[in-house]
């Protein structure tokens, strides 16, 4: 086990150079694949729904849910195809709720329970999620609440993004955390992408053995076929069990971390979990359970903001004494009216790259896939084999991996010019993808779309990973030190709730069989945007220039 070192001052660089800068890339390169199965295990819902619509129009009893099906439609009609697509779209929107809402308690934790003790902590409570929702996808006849529950659970791998960036500034000098905070969360961003590569893979075999269950079985053209649907899950389990026990022997707390016994540490991150879960909990009972004869789109953000109000009162009337004093010091961000403007920046560029990546697996299929039984290839041709592995994985790997060149950019031009700029290719690219959604369901053929429509969001996931670099290094220059991390947790924990609020977005519009009007929405918030960032931070008399 790694010790906290006895002094921390990274901007002395003597104290860098002999000593700061090993561990600190020691922590940093443990941090970055704790981070891509934090994000994989989080928002592998929304490749698991799409196997289970898949499995489920193949054949009727495969996941049919039969309880949430009020209305009793008929399987194969289009009112039930538009219910069953809408449905689904709940499981990566609650694991996005939570993961959201747990960002919340994690934007503060590292300061109260050490960066190494939170590190571990998070792996070991994401290994038990994984594990259920294997053990449950072997039965097809699971009960949804089941997995709202499992999904919820993920949303740890959300919450720990918060922590992670938090714990990676205290590491590095003011002058490298541009290109170190890009590393920890675009290769950490790059587990969206690892995951919708490689789930596709190992859902055809059985790679667990009889310890992994029996395959779900179907027929594709009077063909039967073969699904492991619960290695989508599963896989995950031995890999975070190896990086739990690197976490735990590799990493550090610092001393200006004043976590006190690591036994006392667990003890106050697991409480502020609870409260996180809490949060979570209220919302998803408001998304889920309980009826509001009010439209959709309010119920939506209802529920977000009910979610983030309980768990700021959870952690600012449910806490200890020994987490109250730090918490309170923490909180003097919400006094800083910087920090709300940087909330509504940040919110594009994240948000919209983990919502995207939360709702692409299955939105290309509800946009490009006509009937149950129709779907389409890499080459157009139609075909009743699902084949959309060869792309779903290219927005968010482009998207991830270009992050670091945002931070890279700002360091040498500036965050709000790159933020500028990068904006308006964000508005141009959305309402592209929304006019060639609009075309496709208009076409009789919305092949022909495609890959424009798949050009157009690689576009636009390249953008939002610019966007990632560039905010996230205007903080650490708008902020004090004390201020920069709570403020880094915080507006990712907002951001976050991209994941939750563009598939639930894209779900009701999908029921209403206007998907485009989702992505014309979204063009309007980013124009929005663009004044906001031009009047604060880039215009030549800006109040802060960065």
């Amino acid at each position: 086990m790694a010790r906290a070192p006895e002094r921390w001052d990274v901007e002395d660089s003597a104290f860098w150079d002999s000593t700061g800068k090993s561990i600190a890339n020691r922590n940093l390169w443990v941090s970055i694949p704790n981070l891509l199965c934090g994000f994989s295990v989080w928002l592998y819902w929304g490749m698991i729904v799409k196997t289970m619509q898949r499995l489920h129009f193949a054949n009727e009893e495969l996941f049919a849910f039969p309880s949430m099906n009020s209305d009793g439609l008929q399987f194969g009609t289009e009112e039930y195809i538009d219910w069953y697509r809408a449905l689904l779209f709940t499981l990566p929107a609650v694991a996005g709720l939570a993961g959201a809402t747990l960002r919340i308690p994690n934007s503060f934790m590292i300061t109260i329970c050490g960066g190494r003790n939170v590190k571990f902590m998070t792996t070991v409570l994401l290994i038990i999620p994984a594990l259920l929702a294997g053990i449950a996808q072997q039965n097809p006849n699971t009960p949804f609440y089941v997995y709202v529950i499992l999904a919820a659970m993920s949303g740890v791998g959300g919450g720990a993004f918060a922590s992670s960036m938090s714990n990676i500034s205290f590491f590095f000098p003011r002058r490298m955390q541009g290109l170190a905070l890009g590393l920890n969360a675009g290769l950490g961003n790059a587990g969206v992408s690892v995951m919708q590569f490689l789930i596709p893979w190992v859902v055809t075999f059985g790679m667990f053995g009889g310890l992994g269950g029996a395959p779900q079985q179907f027929e594709v053209n009077d063909n039967p076929q073969q699904l492991w649907i619960q290695n989508a899950a599963m896989v995950w389990v031995p890999i975070m069990s190896v990086l739990a026990v690197m976490t735990w022997i590799f990493m550090n707390n610092l001393p200006q971390h004043k976590c006190g016994p690591t036994p006392a540490a667990i003890g106050k991150y697991l409480w502020l979990q609870m409260i996180g879960f809490l949060g979570a909990a209220v919302g998803v009972v408001f998304l889920v359970f309980v009826p509001m004869p009010i439209p959709e789109l309010i119920r939506i953000f209802i529920v977000l903001i009910v979610a983030v109000i309980v768990t700021l009162l959870g952690m600012k009337f449910m806490t200890p004494q020994t987490i109250q004093e730090p918490l309170n010091k923490q909180f003097a961000i919400f006094s800083n009216k910087h920090n709300w403007v940087m909330t509504w920046l940040y919110v594009m560029t994240f948000g919209s790259f983990i919502g995207y990546a939360n709702a692409f697996p299955k939105l290309i299929d509800d946009v490009f896939v006509t009937d149950a039984k129709q779907v389409i290839n890499w080459f157009g041709l139609f075909e009743i084999e699902l084949v959309t592995a060869h792309y779903i994985w290219i927005g968010a790997f482009v998207g991830a991996l270009i992050r670091p060149v945002g931070g890279w950019l700002s360091d040498k031009l500036g965050g709000a010019r790159v933020t500028q700029w990068d904006t308006w290719v964000m508005v141009a690219s959305t309402i592209l993808a929304g006019y060639l959604v609009k075309l496709a369901g208009q076409s009789q053929t919305p092949e022909d779309y495609f890959v424009p429509f798949v050009v157009t969001f690689v576009v636009l996931f390249a953008t939002t990973g610019i966007g990632n670099g560039s905010t996230f290094r205007m903080i650490p220059i708008i902020f004090s030190k004390e201020q920069a991390g709570p403020v880094l947790g915080w507006t990712s924990a907002i951001a976050a709730y991209g994941a939750y609020l563009i598939p639930k977005i894209f779900a009701t519009q999908i029921k209403a069989r206007t998907p485009e009007y989702a992505l014309y929405g979204f063009a309007v918030y980013y124009a929005s945007c663009l004044a906001v960032n031009w009047w604060f931070y880039a215009r030549k008399n800006a109040e802060i220039k960065c």
